[in-house]
């Protein structure tokens, strides 16, 4: 068998791919921007062709940089940001409209209609989730009902949806030239038109939003041992790699930091934070504004459920630091200016640029900074805006606890925010937990390869890979209960400053 194994992670912001060895260490890698774009006040948009080239160049380049070829892939495994939703011509290959992103407002009212209409209880028992804007669904509506040909042609069999793990399946394996249109358990699960018993679409759920069935991508494992079909050889692997495995961005990086028992959990710190609480095969319907997603389903094995709470604006804030405010030049560069202050001054900021998810679930929220005073600097917003991802997190923890009965004991942790450790610091002083770093802090991309990998036997087992998991780092809590107390309370009273803002029909 092969020495590697390759992931492709399709991000929100970027999209990168890595090779990983049996001994889940990174080989080589390549990672690309794409734009953002922004036409209006709440729409967020990729062009969907940009993205496929940017997959094409970043699988070259690894394999170039580590002088490897396709015969050296055991596997090939796909991770990407969900909910992001395109549809394109089947025949052609050609996008109907830009992928609309998790992060895009534009369906408030249809999903404020859903819930009016008495829908939204069918919503959350059958596909575990809340009528919001963040889920694909009521964007595959938007584009039938608002981009010319598309619903015509979706009835006729030749305009498809997919998120973005099943643009880049298809066109990988031929495109328009015999593409495999497919997706997996935990993509699907986050479109509110699965059901999660049957994870199969529902026609009930189909109903609610006018989709054709014919539309939708054959949902599998995954982690597929039949596979997803073959890399092409004239693609940009150059040969044919059976791909094995997909994976939602959230759940990868779970499966990445081998969170395989029930109540183990870990927190992904991108665009957003994502922390997820493996439930085992108990699907757990939270009651305090969690979702019930499904968090991995391996070959013929039942499925294995999760707890999300999902947090819109994250490490985006500390992008909006620098892009739109200009007052730091590098996203590193917020840690040092954070720094220069001992705490937030009094100043609390919180980012709901597209309305707060969990366990919120407000879309009429905008973004708002609060308790300034002329004492005041730039270094308070810096700390600030390190503190409202901490703070995000702990409004999660807390609604968790509440559902699971569980207390964490550690909050594993990942993604790029992890590497400002004065943010790492304030994490657990603010949740008084330790928190730990993984040696391989991009453990999405590695949660897929090890999907891809245990599909063709290269690995055995999931205890296999809890022996390559390796601590980096750990912070301990150095508030005392008085300060962390107080520090939560302000963050409560500033988020309830921030509601009501925008008039939601």
């Amino acid at each position: 068998m092969a020495d590697f194994v390759g992931a492709l992670d399709q991000g929100t912001t970027s999209t990168r791919f890595m090779i990983f060895d049996h001994g889940g260490n990174e080989i080589a890698r390549h990672q690309l921007e794409h734009e953002q774009i922004l036409p209006r006040a709440g729409w967020v948009e990729h062009n969907p062709t940009e993205i496929w080239e940017r997959t094409r160049a970043v699988i070259q380049s690894t394999l170039n940089k580590a002088n490897l070829g396709h015969t050296d892939l055991a596997a090939f495994g796909i991770t990407n940001q969900r909910e992001t939703t395109l549809v394109w011509n089947r025949r052609t290959g050609r996008p109907y409209f830009n992928a609309i992103v998790w992060q895009d407002t534009r369906t408030d009212r249809i999903a404020s209609a859903l819930e009016r209409e008495g829908k939204g209880d069918v919503i959350r028992r059958k596909a575990g989730l809340p009528p919001a804007t963040y889920f694909s669904g009521g964007k595959i509506q938007w584009i039938l009902e608002n981009v010319d040909g598309v619903r015509e042609a979706a009835e006729k069999g030749d305009a498809i949806f997919g998120t973005t793990d099943s643009w880049v399946l298809w066109n990988l394996t031929g495109g328009p030239d015999g593409g495999v249109h497919v997706t997996d358990v935990t993509n699907a699960s986050r479109t509110m038109l699965m059901d999660l018993e049957t994870l199969d679409w529902d026609d009930e759920l189909l109903s609610f939003f006018g989709i054709p069935r014919q539309m939708l991508p054959e949902i599998r494992p995954s982690s597929a041992p039949g596979g997803y079909g073959v890399t092409r050889a004239d693609g940009p692997v150059g040969g044919e790699v059976p791909l094995t495995a997909a994976l939602g961005d959230q759940q990868a990086a779970t499966v990445g930091q081998v969170c395989f028992a029930p109540g183990e959990a870990k927190n992904t710190y991108g665009t957003g934070n994502f922390l997820l609480l493996n439930t085992g095969n108990e699907l757990v319907r939270s009651k305090n504004g969690l979702l019930t997603t499904v968090c991995y389903q391996f070959g013929s094995e039942k499925p294995v459920y999760a707890l999300e709470g999902s947090i819109a604006v994250t490490g985006s804030a500390v992008q909006w630091l620098r892009d739109q405010l200009g007052i730091i030049s590098g996203a590193a560069q917020s840690e040092a200016l954070a720094r220069q202050v001992e705490d937030n001054g009094g100043v609390y900021f919180v980012p709901a640029f597209s309305g707060l998810f969990a366990p919120y679930w407000r879309s009429d929220a905008r973004g708002a900074i609060v308790g300034l005073s002329r004492f005041n600097t730039n270094a308070h917003l810096a700390r600030a805006t390190l503190e409202s991802i901490c703070y995000q997190s702990r409004d999660v923890v807390e609604a968790m606890r509440e559902d699971s009965g569980v207390a964490l004991d550690t909050l594993k942790v990942d993604g790029g925010i992890t590497a400002n450790e004065l943010c790492m610091q304030m994490q657990a002083d603010i949740l008084g937990v330790p928190v730990s770093r993984p040696v391989v802090a991009e453990t999405t991309a590695l949660g897929a390869a090890y999907a891809a990998g245990l599909a063709v036997g290269f690995w055995n087992n999931t205890d296999e890979l809890r022996q390559n998991w390796n601590e980096d780092k750990r912070w301990q809590p150095t508030w005392d209960d008085e300060q962390r107390t107080a520090g939560y309370a302000g963050w409560k009273k500033a988020v309830s400053r921030t509601l009501d803002w925008v008039d939601v029909d």
